[in-house]
């Protein structure tokens, strides 16, 4: 962003006290959620949707956050009032919810392990200005180079019909198709392996395709209300449905690539696309294109938060992912954390929600004009 320039006009300046249960929420967690971004300041740096902060700035913002962490009491709520200006996004929103799975794997093929999640092929990459090919369809965010030129990926379809067999890109297998394809949709899973250890798995490219929601067609076809067709609505009509089941993945033409996550414990959450390890009830997937990487989010929601007696959902939260599903300003992706119990109030989130992102006061200067 050039310096002097305004906030963009979809966010609207606003105070901390018009802000729904801002009061309640768990501000100690909430800054435990912003110290990990200290850690990776280069999300930070970069200048995005807002102007970026210089380094001598982000280290003080960051000396602060560690103190007010170690000071508690009110310590956490004062550091963010104090260093950064609220700014609600001007349009309606929307959150959905998701989650780890964790399922049964194995690393090789046997007769009940048969489905596998694939590694990323050679010369897969993101499509950008500097690579795009003339004419390349707008609808394909990835592409493969082969002998020094940019080509289409095989789609879901093609992939099931063995495309991609002679490359022996198997990662990891699983016993359920229906499985597999959740873990598509997830992006990242724990598995337990039949040798009794434990593994985790998490993006590392995909064909580039549009994602087309399943569940929505089946909406369409006249098969069920949208409310049929939550995370378990969808999961039961598949299995109801094995006649059915693979011709209806093959309308989500996006296919998702994987690798074995070894850089974090497997206790830890899963790694986002900010490159950092999710946080239940604290990360963010959000479109970047809107809300950078980093932005600090508070989402207020009539959605039940399950970690405060059932009460709505109004957290302040961390833009620390992204999915091919969430599409504009106002649209996020609550991760709920690992398991079975996670995946069955992820869902269960289909819920309106105001998005206000907290800017910091240093990228701001007069009337909410970017600083130089």
């Amino acid at each position: 962003m050039v310096p002097g320039q305004r906030i963009p006009d979809r966010f609207e300046a606003i105070s901390f006290s018009s802000l729904p249960g801002w009061l309640n929420d768990d501000h100690a967690a909430a800054l435990a959620g912003f110290l990990r971004l200290c850690r990776k300041p280069e999300i930070l740096t970069q200048d995005t949707v807002f102007p970026s902060i210089a380094t001598a700035d982000l280290q003080k913002l960051c000396n602060d956050a560690e103190k007010a962490a170690k000071s508690g009491d009110e310590a956490p709520r004062d550091f963010f009032e104090s260093r950064f200006t609220p700014h609600r996004i001007a349009q309606s929103g929307f959150v959905t919810g998701y989650f780890e799975p964790e399922l049964a794997a194995s690393r090789v093929r046997t007769e009940i392990f048969r489905y596998p999640l694939l590694k990323k092929p050679e010369g897969l990459e993101a499509i950008t200005p500097e690579n795009r090919p003339q004419d390349w369809p707008e609808t394909l965010s990835h592409g493969r180079r082969v002998e020094g030129r940019v080509t289409e990926m095989p789609d879901r379809s093609a992939i099931m019909d063995g495309k991609l067999d002679p490359e022996n890109l198997e990662l990891v297998w699983l016993a359920d198709p229906i499985d597999a394809y959740f873990v598509h949709v997830q992006g990242s899973a724990r598995l337990r392996l039949a040798d009794g250890s434990a593994m985790r798995v998490g993006y590392a490219g995909k064909t580039g395709h549009p994602y087309t929601g399943i569940a929505r067609l089946l909406v369409t076809r006249g098969e069920g209300t949208p409310e049929d067709f939550t995370a378990a609505g969808l999961r039961s009509w598949l299995e109801a449905h094995p006649e059915e089941r693979d011709q209806l993945f093959r309308q989500n033409r996006s296919f998702i690539f994987f690798r074995e996550v070894d850089e974090i414990g497997v206790n830890d959450g899963p790694v986002g696309a900010a490159g950092l390890p999710l946080v239940a009830g604290r990360s963010l997937a959000v479109d970047p294109s809107f809300i950078p990487y980093g932005s600090l989010v508070f989402v207020a929601s009539a959605l039940k938060d399950h970690d405060s007696d059932d009460g709505p959902f109004r957290r302040l939260m961390v833009a620390d992912d992204t999915g091919s599903a969430i599409k504009g300003p106002a649209r996020g992706d609550i991760f709920v954390g690992s398991g079975q119990t996670a995946g069955a109030i992820a869902g269960e989130i289909r819920h309106k929600a105001d998005f206000t992102i907290l800017v910091p006061n240093i990228r701001l200067g007069p009337a909410g004009v970017a600083a130089d």
